[in-house]
């Protein structure tokens, strides 16, 4: 087997993906959000907070899964971003049914928190003070944080797909090793 073409390629280093630290950022922020406006016993909060769980280990899993299978990092990429989705859409609802306002995307706190906007897993400290922030504030905010992590996550995806078309997976790899061994015996 070739070193240059490894049967089983480098897999994991999802913690160093910009969704992955993203996606971190909205499931962090979610748990505080939801520990502020949402009832604690209410189904909505445990929603809110699996789903942002979810777009995380979602990502986490299929990097990890990638050594054996392009196709089940890419559904479950996929289903990270439907999690996040999934996520965004009670964010959507929560300001709705408050009667609060939803920024618009070209609003000047939209554009000033995806200004602000870093991503740095090790900075745990609430830098979007969703700790602290009015309701109205930390649910546009997390839209906006949201937003992001999808867009990154669908990048991801293109990325993905374009690999998979262009390499192939697991089975057309082991099927090329096979080959090439045959053919030296």
């Amino acid at each position: 087997m070739s070193r240059e073409h490894p049967l089983i390629p480098p897999h994991g280093g999802y913690r160093k993906l910009r969704s992955f630290q993203s996606a971190q950022q909205v499931y962090d922020a979610t748990v505080v959000f939801c520990n502020r406006f949402i009832d604690k016993r209410s189904r909505t909060n445990d929603q809110m907070v699996q789903a942002a769980r979810s777009g995380v280990q979602n990502i986490a899993e299929g990097s990890m899964a990638s050594a054996t299978s392009r196709k089940t990092e890419l559904k479950l990429t996929g289903v990270a971003r439907a999690s996040l989705e999934e996520l965004l859409l009670d964010y959507e609802d929560f300001l709705r049914q408050k009667g609060l306002r939803l920024w618009p995307k070209d609003a000047p706190e939209a554009v000033a928190v995806r200004r602000r906007y870093r991503v740095d897993a090790s900075d745990r400290s609430d830098p979007y003070k969703i700790a602290t922030a009015p309701a109205e504030v930390a649910a546009n905010t997390l839209i906006c944080l949201v937003n992001q992590a999808s867009f990154l996550l669908g990048r991801q995806l293109q990325r993905l797909e374009e690999t998979f078309l262009t390499q192939g997976g697991f089975t057309e790899r082991l099927y090329r090793q096979r080959q090439q061994i045959k053919k030296g015996a």
